[in-house]
């Protein structure tokens, strides 16, 4: 019944209901199908006794598509959690399971998409989430808004200046994390189609576009859908920002190494974008990632994406 009741339409993630741009039926199916399966991780979440038992039909799902599942699941159970009745440490209790920690950082992106559900007195106490990885949460938020207000957030490009969660010393850095998710959802409103995804980047101001280009890397890696020629436009059109670009798809592909499932279309762009597997991408990500505390005025996870982005610019870029 709970899997019934508070389950969203499928139909509500179709490019026909959505708008977004069909750049050829393949596309189409793709990111439809995208939709279906964090559709289909969420109602696991929903109807499960205990959030130990979402695991087993999440790994009954086709691998490439199994980590949009676990972000469906993500935001399941951090819906429940919001609720005035029942448990509140679901997520917790998820986390702990060997698979759930391995999508650690898809589950928390899911947390994100449910903020943009529940009352903001509702909202988890940034306190209560491992401090490296609280803008995930803001990437899925941004992910959500330009997903489903795409009027508002990517055609008038809104940004609430004073963003209220995280707040603290590094509330100033929320629209970063928020832009990065905004940068993701345009390789879905694009039709994955980077002509267009980066005509959308582009006609953002200039001072967020290295957030923006960061989550078209980190989509292009993680989700794919293009050849190689066009991950080349990717990298071409990114331009000043590719040092973003590539740091996205480092996230990507640490992601990917993580949960143990490395597709095709991930190997790809990071030959594309850093002439590396994944599994080397993800060893350096994993090398350069700061402790805990860090010094300065910038929250850990910005002092990692910046150190990631400096070691592609150390190795000389990709040449197009």
């Amino acid at each position: 019944m709970r899997r019934r009741l508070m389950t969203p339409d499928v139909v509500e993630t179709t490019l026909d209901k959505r708008g977004f741009h069909k750049k050829s039926p393949e596309a189409q199916d793709r990111l439809e199908t995208v939709g279906k399966m964090f559709l289909e991780g969420y109602a696991y979440a929903m109807e499960a006794r205990t959030p130990a038992d979402a695991v087993e039909p999440l790994e009954q799902l086709p691998d490439w598509l199994r980590g949009f599942a676990y972000e469906g699941a993500g935001m399941g159970l951090a819906v429940l959690d919001g609720l005035p009745f029942g448990r509140s440490d679901n997520v917790d209790r998820f986390l702990e399971t060997e698979r759930g920690e391995a999508y650690r950082y898809l589950v928390y992106v899911g947390i994100g998409w449910a903020m943009a559900r529940i009352p903001r007195f509702r909202w988890p106490k940034p306190a209560s989430l491992d401090p490296m990885l609280v803008p995930l949460v803001l990437d899925g938020y941004g992910f959500h808004q330009a997903y489903f207000q795409t009027a508002r957030y990517v055609d008038g490009q809104y940004q609430d200046p004073k963003f209220p969660w995280p707040a603290g010393k590094y509330g100033a850095h929320a629209n970063n994390a928020i832009d990065q998710g905004i940068g993701r959802a345009l390789w879905f409103i694009g039709g994955i189609d980077p002509t267009l995804v980066a005509d959308k980047v582009d006609a953002f101001p200039e001072s967020r576009r290295a957030d923006l280009w960061a989550g078209v890397g980190l989509a292009a890696t993680y989700a794919g859908g293009v050849d190689d020629e066009e991950l080349r436009t990717v990298l071409r059109r990114a331009g000043q920002f590719r040092a973003n670009l590539a740091q996205g798809s480092a996230f990507a592909a640490d992601a990917r190494v993580r949960a143990g499932i490395v597709p095709e279309h991930s190997a790809r762009a990071t030959k594309l974008f850093w002439d590396a597997t994944p599994e080397e991408v993800a060893r350096v990500t994993t090398a350069l990632r700061p402790t805990l505390p860090v010094d300065g005025d910038a929250p850990a996870y910005e002092v990692w994406r910046q150190r990631l982005a400096n070691e592609f610019v150390s190795l000389g870029g990709v040449n197009t």
